[in-house]
C-alpha cells in the first residue's frame, strides 16, 4: 500500500496582475539641449590619483621603506589623496598587498620588513 501524503495543494495564483500606466516621456531634443556638460576641463586631466598612485609618488619621494599609516599620514597632509574613510591606512595596506599578489615581480610595491614597504626597484 501506498501512503499518501497530507501537504495541500497549492492552488493556482488568481490574481490578475494590471500594468501600471507608463508616464509619457518628454522627446528627446535632437539638439542635445537636455543632455548635461560632461566635457569640463580639470588641472590634472579629469583623473583623480588612485591611493595606490599616490602611495607610490610618497615612497619615490621619501626612499626609505614606510608603513601604511606613515604613507597615509604624508599622502592626505600633501593633498594628494582624499578619503572619507574610517581605516585609510587598512585601505592602502590591502592594496598594496593585493597588487603585489597579483602583479608579482611587475609590481610597483616591495615589501622589506613586516608592514613596511619600499618601491621595487
Amino acid at each position: 500500500m501506498k501512503k499518501q501524503s497530507k501537504a495541500k495543494k497549492s492552488k493556482s495564483s488568481t490574481r490578475v496582475r494590471h500594468s501600471a500606466k507608463k508616464s509619457a516621456k518628454a522627446p528627446k531634443d535632437a539638439t542635445g539641449a537636455n543632455k548635461r556638460d560632461t566635457a569640463k576641463p580639470r588641472g590634472n586631466g579629469g583623473k583623480r590619483p588612485s591611493g595606490l598612485d599616490a602611495a607610490a609618488k610618497i615612497l619615490a619621494e621619501v626612499g626609505v621603506p614606510l608603513n601604511a599609516k606613515e604613507m597615509v599620514e604624508r599622502m592626505l597632509a600633501k593633498g594628494l589623496w582624499k578619503t572619507n574613510g574610517k581605516t585609510p591606512a587598512a585601505t592602502i595596506y590591502a592594496a598594496i598587498i593585493r597588487e603585489i599578489a597579483t602583479k608579482g615581480d611587475a609590481s610597483r610595491f616591495c615589501k622589506v620588513e613586516r608592514g613596511k614597504f619600499t618601491l621595487a626597484k
